[in-house]
């Protein structure tokens, strides 16, 4: 018998998950849950800018009312914000570059 022939198979391919890691993913809904509400709630504060405080960051009264609107309670509205902000900077760059 050759050497060849008698393999062992080994299962090192499926390791188990670590209590940390476990704990972790268990976790990640609820941290993504409270991220949500904690977005939520600055976004509130927002409304107490002027429009010139908020236009300086890329930002319309109208885009604050229409993140709270896109989004259920449990979406983050902070992701809506961010792409009209960039739409925003996007067209600025556009219409600079038109003139």
């Amino acid at each position: 018998m050759r050497m060849t022939d008698r393999t062992i198979e080994l299962d090192c391919g499926k390791l188990t998950p670590a209590f940390p890691q476990r704990l972790a993913a268990g976790l990640a809904p609820l941290t993504s849950l409270f991220r949500g509400f904690r977005n939520r709630m600055e976004i509130n504060t927002l409304h107490d800018l002027s429009d010139a405080q908020l236009r300086d960051i890329g930002l319309s009264r109208a885009d604050l009312t229409s993140a709270f609107l896109a989004s259920t309670f449990f979406e983050d509205p902070s992701e809506h914000l961010t792409r009209s902000a960039r739409n925003r900077w996007r067209l600025s760059l556009f219409r600079s570059y038109e003139q």
